[in-house]
Parts: structure tokens; C-alpha cells; sequence
């Protein structure tokens, strides 16, 4: 079992970097996948990055690359996910996500998902 909690979200200008954390409980932390997804209204949910278990493999979607950087810290059982550069259409909330598999992790189905934290970026 995996606990998932986000933080780090809040309201910035364009331009502007916010960094996202995500704390997981549980001892199987540094066998699953991490992913970041974010959902704006009215809006699906979509895939923003994801990182392998040992931290070695990321992906970025186009939509972010360059701009925004997965890690992870196993030790501290948290994922984060630095943005800079925002643009307002970054405004969405922000969900973490846990897999024991990348396809799960590209498909959005993730095991263990957490309630997810605001960014909004203001024009």
C-alpha cells in the first residue's frame, strides 16, 4: 500500500517556477514508477512526466519538456516536479501517481494516486 500526498502548488505569474512535491508512505516506495498528471476544467486528465524506479529513465510530454524536470528521492520517499517557465494553460491540478509499470503509468492508470494540488498561473 502506497499513500500519496502533493504539495506545492499555489498562484504564480507567467514566467514564474513553482516546485511540486509528492510524499509517499509505505515501503515499496522505490518499486513503482512516479508520475505527475494534471487535469484543467473541464479538461481530461493528462500525463506530464514520469520517472523510473531507481530515478535512471524520465519522460516529459512535448507539452512540458524543457520546462519542466521530474526527480525523485527515495530515501525521502518523495517525487517532485520543478516548473519554470510557466504558462497559464499550466494552470490545472496537479496529481502524483504510482505503477509498478510505465504502461500504466502512460495509460493514466495508475495503482495509488494522490488528491492532487492547485497551480494556477495568471496572465
Amino acid at each position: 500500500q502506497v499513500q500519496l500526498v502533493e504539495s506545492g502548488g499555489g498562484l504564480v505569474q507567467a514566467g514564474g517556477s513553482l516546485r511540486l512535491s509528492c510524499a509517499a508512505s509505505g515501503r515499496t516506495f522505490s518499486s513503482y514508477w512516479m508520475g505527475w498528471f494534471r487535469q484543467a476544467p473541464g479538461k481530461e486528465r493528462e500525463f506530464v512526466a514520469t520517472i523510473s524506479w531507481t530515478g535512471g529513465s524520465t519522460l516529459h510530454s512535448d507539452s512540458v519538456k524543457g520546462r519542466f524536470t521530474i526527480s525523485r528521492d527515495n530515501a525521502k520517499k518523495t517525487v517532485y516536479l520543478q516548473m519554470r517557465s510557466l504558462k497559464p494553460e499550466d494552470t490545472a491540478v496537479y496529481y502524483c501517481g504510482a505503477a509498478d509499470r510505465l504502461t500504466a503509468i502512460q495509460r493514466g492508470t495508475c495503482e495509488y494516486w494522490g488528491q492532487g494540488t492547485q497551480v494556477t498561473v495568471s496572465s
